[in-house]
């Protein structure tokens, strides 16, 4: 599998996000640097890099639960 980030701040979602990944077994890589996910654009969280694509939660959540 691709490299794989999540980026978030914790909140619920991420958390759900990240028990998701969990729970399929996904390795990733936790990024956790708001001013710096700021200056990437990124305005809401989470958001799930796989290569060099990016989702967001509805989407991330799909992708995920179809691994």
């Amino acid at each position: 599998m691709e490299n794989v980030i999540l980026y978030t701040t914790h909140c619920p979602r991420c958390t759900i996000l990240a028990d998701k990944l969990k729970e399929k077994n996904v390795q990733y890589t936790e990024f956790t640097d708001k001013n710096k996910m700021l200056e990437m654009g990124m305005d809401m969280m989470p958001v799930l890099q796989i290569g060099n694509k990016q989702y967001g939660f509805k989407e991330a959540m799909k992708i995920v639960g179809g691994m």
